[in-house]
């Protein structure tokens, strides 16, 4: 592949026609299921599906097909089938559903407005995760452009990443067939260290989400009428997290979320620590004068990836402050979110943490953990030699630095659904989710610089992929 070839036609395709259709896309408040029960009658699902679709059909790219695939009562995917010239397959994956919009955006900046500042595409989904249909073709025509060779290309984008793929196995079986068996996934939604070098994502952390309600009285009452004598029911609820974590250092104290980390993963949070220094932490978006859990950064990037943690996301029974009383609260609940290491079960972990926060309630009060969902992680398989090889080769050219190794906090439930279906499958999740990049969050921005380079990394990896398969073939 002549690389100053591939790079001219991706920088242009991204300048040009990426960019803008990305910018109509931010403005489509397409935010997934969990988050707007009402998606299909809203259509803004559909929109984007469509908007999607008519760009990847303007492509010129040999032999396309480009379908909006739907099935009855759930969210849409998106598929193109690019046939290849060697006998083998990838699988290139993203989403295209959003989180919802949060709060806090910065004077200038929204959700559903794009607006570009500095090199950044700030506005919700463009990184998390819009660019990967674009990046995905873009890496395909790169190669097409210049007469190379490429294993048949599936490019599967869903609709419900952000409420846990449920959506997805559904597909998965239903397009089996048009699927096949993938020797490579190329997976678009993970992250990045820094915008300097091509990240590949290791691990993933599976994620239990809950919420844990407590009930004290059948309506609230004056608290000098009642407090001394009825029991708080936000104290109960604190006295029930006191059994999960840690109120000091934050750990989880639920036994079995534990799992040991694998050696090759420690050298690798070391390796990575070596190159991020201190933003390992700097990265995140400190209030004046917070210090993170420790001032080791290989310490945190094993806490961020293979230590169980809890984070409380959300309370009902609270009144807003401007509303509240003097009134002893009746119930309360609180949504608990823990990321689990990636190699725990996590039919497990969620029984062990109801067990732990229901088993004999204070008081006698009325106590529960209701399960939302409970989705497993993520450990890499060992990677093939070429594939180490093509992803170094692939960030020296586009980025002039080493490729580096590192496991990612969040989940993506679709990589471990690959991987049990497909054993032996290899795998490249990469990412520009960087550095203040704050998917979720407010101001998420898409780092158009670095997502340009990912693209030309993606497309080294599919032409020494053809490479290595056609030099087996001869051998």
């Amino acid at each position: 592949m002549n690389i100053d070839r591939a790079r001219q036609l991706i920088d242009g395709l991204w300048a040009e026609s990426i960019v803008p259709t990305l910018c109509d896309y931010v403005r489509i408040p397409n935010k997934s299921p969990n988050f707007d029960a009402d998606w299909q009658a809203h259509g803004y699902m559909e929109r984007a599906a469509e908007l999607l679709a008519a760009w990847c059909r303007s492509q010129p790219i040999r032999g396309m097909t480009v379908e909006i695939v739907r099935l009855a009562g759930r969210t849409p995917v998106l598929l193109c089938e690019v046939p290849g010239q060697v006998d083998d397959t990838v699988l290139l994956y993203g989403h295209f559903d959003k989180q919802p919009e949060f709060t806090g955006w910065a004077d200038g900046l929204s959700p559903w407005e794009p607006v570009i500042r500095d090199g950044r595409l700030y506005g919700r989904g463009g990184a998390d995760d819009g660019y990967a249909v674009f990046a995905s073709l873009a890496a395909i025509r790169a190669l097409q452009e210049q007469g190379l060779p490429h294993a048949r290309c599936v490019v599967l984008i869903e609709g419900c990443e952000e409420s846990g793929s449920v959506d997805l196995p559904y597909y998965v079986e239903a397009l089996s067939d048009r699927i096949g068996t993938p020797s490579l996934v190329v997976c678009l939604d993970a992250e990045c260290g820094n915008y300097e070098q091509f990240w590949c994502t290791t691990s993933l952390r599976g994620n239990l989400t809950g919420t844990l309600s407590v009930k004290v009285l059948t309506e609230g009452v004056h608290s000098g009428a009642g407090t001394g004598i009825a029991p708080s029911a936000f104290r109960i609820l604190r006295a029930l997290l006191d059994r999960v974590e840690s109120a000091t250092t934050g750990d989880v104290l639920v036994e079995s979320l534990h799992v040991p980390v694998p050696a090759e993963r420690l050298e690798q949070a070391r390796a990575a620590a070596g190159v991020l220094g201190d933003n390992a932490w700097r990265r995140l978006p400190f209030a004046a004068g917070v210090q993170p859990l420790s001032d080791a950064p290989a310490e945190l990037i094993v806490n961020n990836t293979w230590r169980p943690t809890l984070a409380a996301t959300g309370a009902e029974g609270l009144p807003a402050l401007k509303d509240a009383g003097n009134v002893l609260l009746p119930s309360v609940a609180m949504k608990l979110s823990f990321r689990l290491p990636p190699t725990c079960d996590p039919a497990m972990a969620a029984r062990a943490v109801k067990d732990v926060l229901e088993a004999d309630p204070p008081y006698g009060a009325e106590v529960a953990f209701q399960v939302g969902s409970s989705l497993g992680g993520w450990n890499a398989p060992a990677l093939d030699p070429w594939l180490v090889e093509a992803m170094q080769r692939a960030s020296r050219e586009a980025f002039g630095r080493d490729v580096m190794y590192m496991g990612t906090g969040g989940s993506i439930p679709f990589i471990g659904m690959l991987a049990d279906r497909y054993p032996g499958v290899q795998f490249l999740v990469t990412g520009v989710l960087g550095p203040n990049s704050n998917a979720h969050g407010p101001n998420e921005f898409l780092h158009l610089e670095c997502a340009r380079r990912v693209t030309l990394c993606a497309a080294r990896v599919l032409a020494d992929h053809a490479s290595r398969r056609q030099a087996r073939v001869a051998a």
